[in-house]
């Protein structure tokens, strides 16, 4: 393992031209020639249930900001991804009706366009700082197997990845063209959205954005119920059994036409049901301005822990606004729909049922978390995994301690995201910075558990000041920007005004884990010193837990600062008190390999 005080951390070619080209600077912030495209998107989709057909228009103006004249577009087509593998249906796939460019007919094969990439030629160069107009006309048919969209129950639907969409084309990869496979995530432009869903009369539409027309889709009494939760702390049911039975919250008409609205966002969600509770309230999310957050659920009314969503939501917005990462809430509002998915989406969330109260607070606490990484920081997910879950993963395991009280936390968080991963073997381990297609072994942990760790290593080291004056320099840099691993490392250097590389190559850049060996004590009157070797290679912080001759202890703790200079190996000194009878190495959540290397008894 190479040891160095300020060691430099390597870069891809194409990571190290943006840097050169300026779009990205070393000191953490957007470089002065940084640049990100944009779209402005307008899409009308309807469905007649029980039908699971969903037909669209789409007016889209694309933005090139970039320097580079582009030739094609790389157009994604995410639902897609249910053509393929043992479940693959043809119609569960984008067909495309009809396609225009600047107003001309242009070619469009759909028994090309199969996959979720496909490349759109243009008559003519998209120039810099020049915008394209496309009209897209679509149909498909929403999969009824589980999964992250499409038929919950014959008449609740959830749409996701719904609608052809411009790829991200960035500063240092051009167009992402990676395939979307239901394991590897996103990587969406920040973009301006106005929605319109129509649907028969008795269907709820719930939706990414702001509801621009309540009056007309719901009945005068459901208006006035969804405009009180805006203010109230307490849940407010806008639409019950009993309502739904009675016909009386939709406006009944043949059907309605729910117009939403978002913008500066990366991505448009839809849930749609004829029998979904509806509930709602709201929780102050920033100080300073007073400004409150909506949080809604919509879910059947015998799952009894969507019946807790509403609150669950409410704590989770105003705790993580307010204590980590304390950024206030920065959309409008969230709703939690009952699907199968557990997954995140801009302002939505789509969360399977759960029997357990704790579990389901737990899981809908993480999709929440997701707000910030990925869709308040532009993250390619679908790349870094871990610049997204790693995080949520932790702000998981903080909020968890205010819930469940440390002790419990500490033991869900280590049988949940550290076990499997610390006993298995670690011969073949990938470098957390790793691409997440590149990944060859254990992927789910490269993702969540190890970044995780890393985040809460920092965070001990630094101390909580700090490591959040860090962190919010990282976030002010990059929010509604599209950040790499480069501009987190560099961010939190800047913030925290110190060299942290050696840090981040040891979590980031070494195949390592977590095995710490105390090889030796010496005790010297009042002082004990430790010879330990970093087996596993990880910094970590750690306890050193003194067992004295008397039946008293004491516990020192370690913050990762001590193996700055050396990570395979280092001497400790500890002030002891009494005589030692023993002495053992606790890392807490940061689970040893073998623990049976972490104790010395005194002879």
């Amino acid at each position: 393992m190479l040891q160095a005080h300020a060691q430099t951390l390597s870069m891809p070619p194409e990571v190290a031209a943006a840097y050169q080209k300026g779009t990205r600077s070393m000191n953490g912030q957007p470089g002065k020639n940084y640049w990100q495209n944009t779209g402005r998107y307008d899409i009308a989709v309807s469905m007649t249930p029980p039908n699971n057909r969903i037909d669209g228009v789409e007016h889209i103006t694309y933005f090139n900001n970039s320097p580079d004249a582009l030739r094609s577009l790389n157009m994604k087509l995410i639902v897609n991804v249910h053509r393929a593998g043992r479940n693959s249906n043809p119609e569960s796939g984008i067909q495309v009706d009809d396609f225009q460019v600047n107003g001309t007919k242009a070619t469009w094969d759909n028994n090309a366009a199969t996959t979720t990439n496909y490349k759109v030629n243009l008559s003519k160069p998209l120039q810099p700082r020049d915008s394209v107009k496309l009209d897209i006309t679509w149909h498909y048919a929403l999969s009824r197997t589980e999964g992250r969209d499409g038929v919950i129950d014959s008449t609740t639907f959830y749409l996701a990845y719904f609608y052809p969409r411009v790829s991200v084309y960035d500063d240092y990869k051009g167009w992402d063209t990676q395939p979307h496979t239901g394991g590897l995530e996103f990587y969406n432009d920040f973009n301006d959205y106005n929605l319109k869903v129509t649907v028969p009369k008795n269907y709820i539409v719930w939706a990414t954005g702001t509801l621009q027309n309540p009056s007309q889709v719901l009945q005068p009494e459901a208006v006035q119920k969804l405009q009180a939760s805006f203010t109230s702390d307490s849940t407010i049911h806008i639409a019950t059994a009993q309502d739904l039975t009675h016909k009386n919250i939709t406006a009944q008409n043949e059907t309605n036409t729910w117009v939403w609205t978002a913008h500066h966002i990366s991505d448009m969600t839809v849930g749609v049901s004829d029998h979904y509770d509806w509930d709602a309230a709201s929780v102050l999310v920033d100080d300073k301005t007073n400004r409150r957050a909506s949080m809604q659920a919509a879910f059947p009314d015998a799952s009894e822990d969507f019946h807790h969503s509403v609150q669950f939501g409410r704590y989770s917005l105003g705790w993580f606004s307010h204590n980590w990462p304390g950024v206030p809430y920065p959309f409008e509002k969230s709703t939690a729909f009952q699907g199968f998915a557990d997954m995140e989406y801009p302002m939505m969330i789509n969360d399977s049922h759960e029997t357990d109260l704790g579990f389901a607070e737990l899981v809908q606490d993480h999709e929440q978390a997701h707000t910030y990484f990925p869709f308040y920081m532009g993250i390619n997910e679908s790349r870094y995994a871990f610049m997204d879950e790693g995080w949520a993963t932790t702000f998981e395991y903080l909020i968890g301690i205010t819930e469940k009280g440390k002790k419990a936390a500490d033991e869900f968080y280590k049988q949940f995201r550290v076990t499997r991963w610390i006993h298995q073997p670690h011969t073949q381990e990938n470098p957390v910075i790793t691409p997440s297609p590149d990944v060859t072994y254990g992927s789910g942990d490269n993702a969540y558990g190890k970044p995780s760790l890393s985040y809460l290593a920092l965070k001990d080291m630094l101390g909580d000041e700090l490591f959040k004056k860090a962190l919010h320099t990282y976030m002010d840099n990059w929010n509604g920007k599209h950040p790499i691993p480069w501009d987190y490392f560099n961010s939190m250097s800047s913030g925290s005004g110190k060299n942290l590389n050696w840090f981040f190559y040891n979590w980031f850049f070494t195949p390592s884990y977590i095995d710490l060996g105390l090889e030796k004590v010496v005790q010297k009157g009042n002082n004990a010193t430790l010879s330990i070797k970093n087996i596993g290679g990880f910094a970590i912080p750690f306890d050193v837990n003194v067992t004295y001759a008397d039946g008293t202890a004491d516990t020192i703790h370690q913050t990762p600062i001590v193996w700055e200079k050396n990570q395979q190996q280092i001497t400790l000194r500890v002030k002891t008190e009494k005589q030692v009878k023993a002495i053992t190495l606790d890392g807490g959540i940061f689970m040893d390999a073998d623990e049976k290397n972490n104790t010395w008894t005194a002879q």
